[in-house]
């Protein structure tokens, strides 16, 4: 995930607005939808986060693009070492637990 992106299923204004019928709480929402990518990592929701150049992705496509380009070559290098039936297992266990959490 790009560093600056963010991933959720619901805006936080949106989220504000059902939970406390008041679109101003967004910030509130938004730390807890927990977006962000340093969040998500921090979940294990995806597998690590892409540095993007200065400024953001936007200022910058092609550096943008070399970077995810990178991370996925080294994700898939990794990846191709490990026989199908251990890559499957590893994956349905890190599926399998997202969304369970101890305290």
């Amino acid at each position: 995930m790009m560093e600056n992106a963010v991933y959720s299923v619901i805006s936080p204004e949106g989220c504000a607005g059902i939970l406390w019928r008041d679109g101003t709480k967004a910030p509130a929402a938004a730390e807890a939808l927990k977006i962000t990518a340093g969040d998500l990592l921090k979940l294990g929701a995806i597998d690590a986060v892409v540095k993007e150049p200065a400024g953001g992705a936007q200022k910058n496509h092609k550096a943008a693009c070399t970077a995810v380009r990178k991370a996925v070559v080294a994700a898939l290098k990794e990846l191709t070492k490990l026989p199908v039936d251990a890559l499957v297992e590893k994956r349905y266990a890190k599926l399998r637990a997202m969304g369970n959490f101890y305290a």
